[in-house]
């Protein structure tokens, strides 16, 4: 427990900093929705571009984007299918946004940062793409079935900058090119961008979300999914890998647990308003998980790590 409370400790900047976003938006009226595009187009590709440079990259490493999208997929459906028997309200098909992708931006990216440092955030940047690649085609495809068919979901995919951002970073990268000195501090600025106007989009959010609303069956298929059922597949993968498979090192087992503890991401609200698919019920179950994942966070990486 101390342990956890000396990580939460570190994190209170980050907690500072998703304050400041509440204040922002509570009293001068500051929109997250101003600063998304910035942050879809420009920020998050740049921070993808310069993880996965100076991430140490492999044939196996190049495969967890896809892996983790797998598992992303997997656990989607299958937990659509349980929602189906338990929700009549038609909110089920949000369940796998909820519980399949995760926050793994801008709340996740300044904690892999702060636990990994600079080669171990790479690697979860590359982890991370999974969840992206997830959220924007299968998990739109299953949130919108009957609406929107494969041909959509994979425009969604292509329509991505930072999907094309990996593929040039892995390209490079391989070819034994780094970032020239004089953008060095570029990408640095960018980062530190990605981390504070991420944090404080979800301060922002939070004076939109008016509590919880709707089904209290919808947010607990979506509490026991990302925090129970994911890091549960995280902690086995971990366990099989280490003990009998030995494909991947310890770093990249640590980084996927990190992803498996996130809250839902804040995407699945705005593709449920898309969608008009429960949206009032989306936002407020992504602002008790923001808020139970401030403590949850710590006290799982101290058990973990």
């Amino acid at each position: 427990m101390a342990a956890a409370f000396a990580l939460f400790f570190k994190l209170i900047p980050l907690y500072v900093t998703v304050v400041l976003g509440w204040i922002a938006g509570r009293y001068l009226e500051a929109s997250g929705r101003h600063i998304a595009g910035i942050m879809l187009y420009i920020v998050t590709p740049s921070v993808v571009f310069s993880g996965v440079m100076v991430a140490p990259l492999s044939p196996e490493v190049i495969l967890l984007p896809f892996l983790v999208f797998g598992i992303s997929s997997v656990l989607g459906f299958v937990q659509m299918k349980l929602a189906k028997n338990v929700l009549t309200d038609g909110s089920a098909n949000i369940i796998p946004l909820c519980v399949g992708s995760g926050n793994t931006g801008y709340f996740g990216v300044p904690v892999a940062l702060l636990l990994f440092g600079e080669e171990g955030l790479g690697l979860y940047i590359v982890c991370m793409l999974g969840t992206t690649l997830f959220e924007n085609s299968v998990g739109f495809y299953l949130a919108a079935r009957g609406r929107y068919g494969i041909r959509d979901a994979l425009m969604r995919v292509l329509k991505l900058p930072s999907v094309y951002a990996f593929l040039a970073a892995v390209a490079l990268n391989l070819a034994g090119v780094g970032i020239p000195d004089i953008f060095v501090p570029l990408f640095d600025n960018l980062r530190g961008a990605y981390s504070i106007l991420g944090m404080m989009i979800i301060g922002m959010s939070i004076t939109s979300f008016r509590g919880l609303a709707g089904n209290v069956r919808f947010t607990a298929l979506a509490f026991f999914g990302k925090f129970v059922v994911w890091p549960l597949v995280a902690i086995v993968f971990w366990w099989v890998d280490s003990t009998l498979l030995g494909i991947y090192e310890p770093a990249v087992h640590k980084a996927m647990f990190l992803i498996s503890i996130t809250p839902i991401a804040a995407n699945t609200v705005v593709i449920a308003t898309l969608l008009d698919t429960s949206p009032r019920q989306a936002a407020g179950t992504v602002l008790l998980t923001t808020l139970f994942a401030l403590a949850f966070i710590p006290v799982m990486i101290s058990l973990a790590f």
